[in-house]
């Protein structure tokens, strides 16, 4: 997911794609323990986006303490 689609997103979508985004992670890091993981480059992109998605809202937070 880009930036730019991220920032067109609301704050609830937002916290949504999080909760979804973690869960999915969850289990690709036990099917990792498991050894049935096939794509593992999806742990890393995962937590990629979750990491944009935080700070994104972040930004949106310390804008409305300033405004």
């Amino acid at each position: 997911m880009k930036v730019n689609e991220i920032r067109n997103l609301t704050t609830e979508e937002i916290n949504n794609k999080i909760s979804e985004c973690t869960e999915e992670l969850f289990n690709l890091r036990f099917q990792q323990a498991n050894g049935t993981l096939e794509k593992p480059s999806r742990i890393k992109e995962l937590r990629k986006t979750v990491a944009r998605l935080k700070t994104i809202l972040r930004e949106r937070e310390l804008e409305s303490k300033e405004a």
